[in-house]
């Protein structure tokens, strides 16, 4: 019977692993760490900008494209300079609730019984206090009834709904397409424009 339960138990984890290595998506994000500000910030004020438009003036013409890509350019290589890159991975079976800690907590159990047990009544109280912060954060949404954006994040959270982002038309022949559609009535009236003179008592 323990040989049966043991065996149930590391088939079970084998499953439970199995689960969670289903990766969804994997995605790059920056941290600021608390320095990162003020050393940005000195970046800028050493900075000679008026290098980018020089660079991009030719014969009294400013380019500003280029202006702009240059400055954006720069200015993307120096937070990338004081920021520090993180890789997320977010799983299919991931929970709202789930943070850093949890994780730290399911890759810390061991095959070992009486470690698989310690490791099990961690993760277990991390689980619930973590759930008891998440639920509590959903319901700050709703304690001020006449902030209706603040409540309508709540249903979002609630309900997991996420908006997706607009898709711009590829489409390259639409700009003419509009203006041929507002232009029509111009095209049709063949009557110059004339002014028309008010009477002297106006």
């Amino acid at each position: 019977m323990v040989r049966s339960k043991e065996l149930s138990e590391a088939f079970r984890m084998k499953i439970v692993d199995a689960y969670e290595s289903v990766i969804l998506e994997i995605s790059e994000v920056r941290t600021w760490p608390a320095e990162a500000t003020s050393a940005l910030q000195d970046c800028f004020e050493c900075t000679d900008w008026t290098m980018f438009r020089e660079a991009a003036t030719n014969s009294d013409s400013i380019n500003l494209e280029e202006y702009m890509t240059s400055v954006t350019s720069y200015i993307g290589k120096c937070i990338d300079d004081v920021t520090v890159s993180k890789t997320i991975t977010t799983r299919s079976n991931q929970k709202p609730w789930m943070t850093a800690k949890v994780h730290v907590l399911l890759k810390s159990r061991d095959p070992g019984k009486m470690a698989l047990k310690t490791a099990r009544s961690k993760l277990s109280r991390a689980i619930r206090k973590v759930k008891r912060a998440h639920t509590q954060r959903i319901h700050g949404h709703f304690q001020d009834s006449g902030d209706s954006r603040r409540m309508w994040r709540g249903i979002q959270a609630i309900t997991n709904y996420k908006t997706t982002p607009p898709v711009c038309d590829s489409d390259a022949s639409l700009p003419d397409t509009l203006n041929g559609f507002y232009a029509r009535f111009e095209a049709q009236n063949s009557v110059a424009a004339r002014e028309t003179i008010p009477p002297p008592n106006d």
